[in-house]
C-alpha cells in the first residue's frame, strides 16, 4: 500500500487549495472527492477574486489542472472509515480501497437543508438561494422573500434590505418572532406572512410568486431561505472529532480539530461559509499540516 503524506477528503476550494500547497511544499498528496459540492446548482461563484461569475465546475476543474505539475493524486469516491495506526491513519473507501497516509484533512463540507416547498427544487440555484452574499447583488431591487421564522429568518429579512428595499418575510407557519425583533421587522417595512405556503410557481426556475394555502398569492422574483445545514459526511463525528452546537468541527486557528493529525477545512468547520473563506482555511491547513510534518520529519 503506498503511503501518502496527507489524505484530503473533498475536492472543493478547501480541499484544493490545501492541495496546491501541500504539492508545492513536495508532499505526496491524494484528494478523494463524491464529486458533489453544495454549489454545484449555483450558477457562478461570486466574490472570488479574479474568478467572479465563474460557473463553480469550471473552477474546480482549472483548480484541479493546476496539479498537474505536483505529486497530488485525485481519486473519484467517497471515504467511509479513518482509523488511526500507530503513527498514522488507515482510510477505507466505498469501493473497499485502502489508503494509508500521515495526516487527514477534513474539506467535506456541508448539505443546505432545502425547504420542502413544491417547485423549489427547479429553482434552486438560480431564483431560490441560501447566501445573500453569494447571490444577492443579481437580484438586488427585485422583490425578495425570505423564508424562516424566529431570530434567524427575523435577522435574515432586516440584512436582506441591503440589497432591496421590497422585502418580506414568509415563515410558512407560526413565525417564533419576539416582541423586539417583530417591532424591528415593522421598523424596517418588512411585512411577516404567516400562512401555510402550498407551492412556488414560475418558469424556467425563475421565481414568480408564492402561493399560499388560503389560495392567496404573493408576486415574489427572489427567494433565500434560513433553515441552516448539517455536516455532509459522518466522518468529522465517527473520527471523535469535537462539534459546535450548530454541528460544525471545532477547529482553531490552524485548522487543526480536537483529533490529533486530523484537520478541517472550509464550509465543515465553524467558521464563516464562503468559497474564498474556504480557499483560504485550504491554505492555512497545508501549511500546519506541512509544519508538523517537518517537526516529524526532523525528530
Amino acid at each position: 500500500m503506498v503511503k501518502f503524506d496527507v489524505l484530503i477528503v473533498g475536492g472543493g476550494p478547501a480541499g484544493l487549495s490545501a492541495a496546491l500547497l501541500l504539492g508545492r511544499a513536495c508532499r505526496k498528496v491524494v484528494i478523494v472527492d463524491a464529486g458533489n459540492p453544495r454549489n454545484m446548482r449555483s450558477h457562478g461563484v461570486h466574490g472570488f477574486l479574479t474568478r467572479e461569475g465563474l460557473r463553480p465546475v469550471e473552477l474546480l476543474a482549472m483548480a484541479r489542472d493546476q496539479l498537474t505539475p505536483y505529486d497530488v493524486e485525485c481519486r473519484d469516491g467517497t471515504v467511509m472509515q479513518i482509523e488511526r495506526i500507530e503513527d498514522s491513519f488507515r482510510a477505507v473507501l466505498l469501493d473497499g480501497s485502502q489508503i494509508e497516509c500521515r495526516k487527514v484533512l477534513l474539506a467535506t463540507g456541508v448539505v443546505d437543508l432545502l425547504p420542502e416547498i413544491e417547485g423549489i427544487e427547479e429553482m434552486y440555484g438560480l431564483t431560490v438561494h441560501h447566501c445573500p452574499y453569494c447571490d444577492g447583488w443579481e437580484h438586488h431591487d427585485g422583490r425578495i422573500a425570505v423564508y424562516g421564522a424566529g431570530a434567524h429568518g427575523g435577522g435574515l429579512a432586516i440584512a436582506m434590505k441591503t440589497w432591496s428595499r421590497d422585502v418580506v418575510m414568509c415563515s410558512d407557519g407560526p413565525s417564533h418572532l419576539s416582541g423586539k425583533l417583530r417591532q424591528r421587522l415593522k421598523r424596517n417595512g418588512i411585512d411577516v406572512y404567516e400562512k401555510k405556503i402550498e407551492r412556488l410557481v414560475g418558469m424556467l426556475g425563475k421565481l414568480e410568486r408564492i402561493v399560499f394555502e388560503d389560495g392567496t398569492s404573493l408576486p415574489r422574483t427572489a427567494l433565500f431561505f434560513s433553515t441552516g445545514n448539517v455536516q455532509r459526511s459522518k466522518l468529522p463525528e465517527s473520527i471523535g472529532c469535537k462539534l459546535t452546537p450548530k454541528g460544525a468541527v471545532r477547529a482553531g486557528r490552524d485548522q487543526r480539530s480536537s483529533c490529533p493529525g486530523i484537520f478541517v477545512a472550509g464550509d465543515a468547520a465553524e467558521d464563516t461559509q464562503y468559497v474564498m473563506v474556504a480557499a483560504a482555511e485550504g491554505a492555512k491547513a497545508a501549511m500546519q499540516i506541512n509544519s508538523e510534518l517537518i517537526s516529524e520529519d526532523q525528530a
